[in-house]
């Protein structure tokens, strides 16, 4: 059986500079199998950078990573391009290809990257599709979408390439309230089902419900980290609370209607 007190993931004082700003400063963390850990935290926090280098989309200035166990050597192509299809990664603004049907859109990975046929990509897609809801939109291109559904393709896309790990860079940001929910729903059911997953959002009544840890970033650091109960119960005092009263505070005089009792609108703390 496998050792589950080993982390699927490992991230180890990362480090990043841009344009002479430090984004990140010496940042650790461990994701367990079937864990769900959200990231929280003001804007330009570095949430977004962190998820970024841990797929090495941008490359770290210093720090290390393991995927079970294994560490990734950034030098070695093979290992980064191993890294990348176990480690997926959804994006605020769903990265779909204009001209590709939905089913191309999950199909293309397979056939690019993992070599497979048409045929067999294309199965595989229609599977990934039903698993977020959208067989039937298969043959539509992304202009023919809602948001919500562009977004659950580029959640299929991701699942195709059967990754350890899903990284989430606030996945419900760029969709209109009223579609929030339909991305959720898919990412509870992951959830339900065991994806291991690091998800940047301010849904915090999703993350109250369902994340294992909240782990609470400013300027470039994690400043908190613990469970739900633990950092947003009434009277904590925790700065994670504290964001989270001030950005409820916000919403309230935005939404003055908002029934008495809900976390904010489309559930953000």
């Amino acid at each position: 059986m496998p050792d589950t007190t080993q982390p699927v993931l490992r991230i180890e004082g990362i480090s990043k500079s841009l344009g002479g700003k430090q984004i990140l400063d010496s940042v650790s963390l461990t994701l367990h199998k079937g864990e769900l850990k959200v990231l929280i935290g003001p804007s330009g926090g570095g949430k977004s950078t962190l998820l970024q280098c841990i797929n090495l989309l941008i490359q770290p200035d210093q720090g290390r990573i393991w995927l079970d166990s294994e560490e990734v050597h950034v030098s070695r192509k093979r290992d980064l391009y191993s890294f990348r299809q176990q480690v997926g990664m959804i994006f605020q603004d769903f990265n779909l290809f204009d001209h590709l049907r939905a089913a191309d859109n999950v199909a293309i990975a397979l056939r690019k990257v993992r070599g497979w046929s048409r045929r067999q990509a294309t199965e595989r897609a229609m599977a990934e599709l039903e698993r977020v809801g959208l067989a039937d939109k298969a043959e539509l291109y992304p202009a023919e979408l809602s948001g919500g559904q562009k977004q659950r393709v580029s959640i299929a896309r991701a699942l195709a390439m059967d990754p350890k790990v899903l990284l989430l860079d606030e996945p419900t940001s760029a969709l209109d309230p009223e579609l929030v929910g339909e991305v959720l729903e898919v990412i509870r059911n992951l959830a339900a089902g065991g994806m291991t997953m690091l998800m940047a959002t301010h849904q915090m009544s999703f993350a109250r419900a369902l994340a294992k840890e909240i782990l609470f970033m400013e300027g470039g650091r994690l400043i908190e980290q613990g469970s739900p109960a633990k950092l947003l119960a009434p009277g904590a005092g925790t700065r994670t609370q504290s964001f989270c009263t001030r950005l409820w505070d916000v919403s309230e005089r935005e939404h003055p209607a908002a029934p008495a009792g809900e976390i904010g609108p489309a559930g953000t703390c």
